[in-house]
């Protein structure tokens, strides 16, 4: 489990980006590099990571379920994710 400093940083970077997304935009049309060097490092979305909503762990993050992939196979094994099963043949 991710601590809960971590799990807020990423929350106050991934509204930090959604702040600053129309400003970033109109400054990349402009081609105005030195008014993008004076916003925030963390208003940029490529430094933003994807967390697991439930534990909160940014490796093997997946995508489609929003999840971890050790998170995503136990709760498929449980049956808790509608549509997944598991594969046996």
């Amino acid at each position: 489990m991710a601590t809960k400093a971590k799990l807020t940083k990423a929350a106050k970077q991934a509204e930090l980006i959604s702040r600053y997304a129309a400003q970033r935009q109109i400054l990349k049309e402009r081609n105005d590099y030195e008014g993008l060097r004076k916003l925030p490092r963390d208003a940029s979305p490529v430094r933003y990571k994807k967390r697991c909503r439930v534990t909160g762990r940014p490796r093997g993050y997946m995508n489609d379920f929003a999840m971890s992939r050790i998170t995503f196979r136990t709760l498929a094994h449980q049956g808790q994710i509608p549509g997944i099963t598991k594969a046996s043949w």
